[in-house]
């Protein structure tokens, strides 16, 4: 078992909840009742201490599996023994259509069974509050109550409720069935619910991927990714988090820890824009939903990111009671950057609403009113693209000119200009074309350095910056210009840590990165594709696949070294990458299919 890897980490949810499961069928981390609640599990952030888990402990193992069911969020574990015997755990969160609309309780269900011989487990369950404070439970008929502060959850089993509690080694005879939720009455059988909950879950998922538009090659890969971009999204209000965890750190020892279970607007875009290109477009009308209700204050106050709930406070503090990933506190809660400019955010918002004005799928297109929601951005946008701000990467101790929020905020000029002239508002689509020259023709002069021959990370620096391979996909450069290859070459080389890129090598507020950023390579394959070096992007492309865990699932790092995941996981940045790559590098289904008849 010393194979399995920290981040060998799957995910189950339903757009209400998700939690964390280990291949050893460790439930490690659940946030509830939402995603950015407190961690009912919180093992994976507790260091050495025993406990924020649920498991299954089967005596006298000696073998392991665990996967996905095919086309679903659904996992399934196999623990089997020295002596043959061997239990089945399934895990899932209850999603499907019922009277009409989606089914998804703040609720996890675990299905255990024998399915050799009489396996002899131990179920544990040592749930925590107050991110990381173990809760004692307390027994009822059929259940087990678990104070949480203010709230609670329940246990609702069918396994005997004292070998629970006192966690004791038994002969499974029988499935039994898990069910952890609100502190509510449980009226069916757990067995037949869960069973019953089970199809129904799985059937919702195989057709969910049924209608995707997946490529030729490399369907699975995009598959699981685009499942997990789905549950990403907080469907209540629309909003799409960054990562399901808070604190997994981006290197060793950096500190560099930090919380992402919000919906950060930049990275959004990027969900949205994957679901889009594989057909999947409910996300994004429910995404511009929550963008409607961020957007509906005063413009000038627009934070860069928000909670699930868009009025969630998000101020940073140190959760004492967790030791941290591998023991590596801090564990952080809230996210500074709430309160920082990043001036990207405005063209972020236009990017990800824009195609609403343009699909003649969606039953409710953009309209005027929202374009006239979307003009005080631009107005922000032009005003504000050569003031300094945080960035991207968001520095904590240094404002400066960036290169990146200059060009969003060009792209919320650009867009609009195309979108009042789809809209027949001629007027405002030359005004906001006027702007949109403006700002680019002062980021084409510039942000460029003779030096480097290249695109860099801000007006009067020589750093490098990695974001900058964007300006040929958001439409600022042409990939044929000598300028855009030039930058793509200098990054290639300059950035390039063993096969893997940071996002740059400057020293920042905390030192110099020692990781790779894993959506870094993304982008740069697709720089590369784009200026013609497509085997050198599909190798690339490879590489990053050959990086994902044991379930198909990216973090948000990698040591170049080592070749380990290191960040928050799942980053939907990392994820959206392997969709919106493969799309672009995949062979077109008619040429795949006469290829493979040859």
């Amino acid at each position: 078992m010393n194979d399995i890897q920290p981040l060998d980490l799957g995910l189950i949810g339903n757009g209400r909840v998700a939690a964390l499961i280990n291949p050893l069928g460790r439930l490690v981390w659940w946030c509830y009742p939402r995603f950015d609640s407190n961690p009912v599990f919180s093992k994976l952030l507790a260091g050495d201490e025993d406990k924020g888990f649920a498991d299954v402990v089967l005596d006298g193992i000696s073998e392991r599996s665990s996967d996905y069911l095919r086309n679903s969020a659904v996992i399934c574990t196999e623990l089997r023994d020295e002596q043959g015997n061997a239990v089945r755990i399934t895990d899932f969160a209850p999603r499907f259509k019922l009277y009409g609309r989606i089914f998804r309780p703040a609720q996890l269900i675990r299905i255990i069974e024998p399915i050799a011989g009489v396996p002899r487990i131990t179920l544990r369950v040592r749930p925590t509050r107050d991110y990381g404070v173990p809760s004692v439970g307390t027994a009822g008929s059929n259940h087990i109550s678990y104070p949480l502060g203010n709230d609670s959850f329940r246990l609702t089993t069918d396994a005997p409720l004292s070998y629970v509690q006192d966690e004791t080694p038994f002969a499974l005879m029988r499935p039994v069935t898990m069910v952890f939720g609100p502190n509510e009455s449980f009226d069916d059988a757990p067995d037949s619910t869960a069973q019953d909950f089970l199809k129904r879950t799985l059937d919702y998922w195989r057709d969910w991927v049924r209608a995707l538009a997946v490529p030729f090659e490399w369907q699975s890969a995009v598959i699981r990714s685009a499942i997990t971009l789905k549950l990403c999204s907080f469907e209540e209000t629309g909003a799409i988090v960054a990562a399901h965890t808070t604190s997994v750190s981006e290197a060793p020892g950096s500190e560099r820890n930090w919380d992402y279970r919000y919906c950060w607007l930049r990275d959004a875009y990027f969900v949205v824009q994957a679901l889009n290109r594989l057909g999947a477009t409910r996300t994004m009308e429910g995404y511009i939903g929550y963008i409607a209700t961020v957007a509906a204050g005063a413009p000038e106050d627009i934070k860069p990111l928000y909670g699930v709930v868009p009025n969630a406070p998000l101020e940073e503090r140190v959760a004492p009671d967790l030791a941290g990933y591998l023991g590596q506190a801090p564990v952080r809660v809230g996210n500074q950057a709430a309160e920082q400019n990043q001036h990207d955010v405005y063209g972020s918002i236009v990017l990800a609403v824009m195609q609403s004005f343009m699909d003649e799928r969606l039953p409710e297109r953009g309209d005027e009113g929202l374009f006239r929601r979307l003009e005080p951005l631009g107005e922000l946008a032009a005003k504000l693209a050569f003031e300094p701000d945080a960035g991207i990467w968001e520095y904590r101790g240094r404002r400066r000119v960036h290169t990146h929020s200059a060009i969003l905020c060009w792209v919320a000029c650009d867009r609009l200009s195309r979108i009042a002239i789809g809209l027949g508002l001629q007027p405002e689509g030359s005004r906001w074309r006027q702007e949109a020259d403006r700002i680019r023709s002062r980021i084409l002069t510039e942000c460029w350095s003779e030096k480097r021959q290249a695109y860099i990370a801000a007006i009067g620096s020589e750093d490098l910056d990695a974001s900058v391979l964007l300006m040929h996909d958001l439409g600022i450069l042409d990939a044929s210009d000598p300028r855009f290859i030039s930058t793509v070459e200098c990054i290639g080389r300059e950035l390039n840590r063993n096969g893997h890129m940071l996002r740059y090598a400057a020293a920042d507020d905390f030192g110099e990165p020692e990781t790779a950023f894993l959506v870094i390579k993304f982008w740069y394959l697709d720089a590369l594709a784009s200026i013609g070096r497509d085997d050198e992007a599909r190798e690339l492309f490879e590489s990053l696949l050959a990086s994902r865990n044991c379930y198909g699932l990216l973090s948000e790092d990698l040591h170049p070294e080592t070749g380990v995941l290191w960040g928050n996981i799942p980053q939907t940045y990392s994820m959206a990458g392997i969709v919106n790559s493969a799309m672009r590098l995949s062979k077109s289904w008619e040429e795949g299919i006469w290829l493979g008849s040859s």
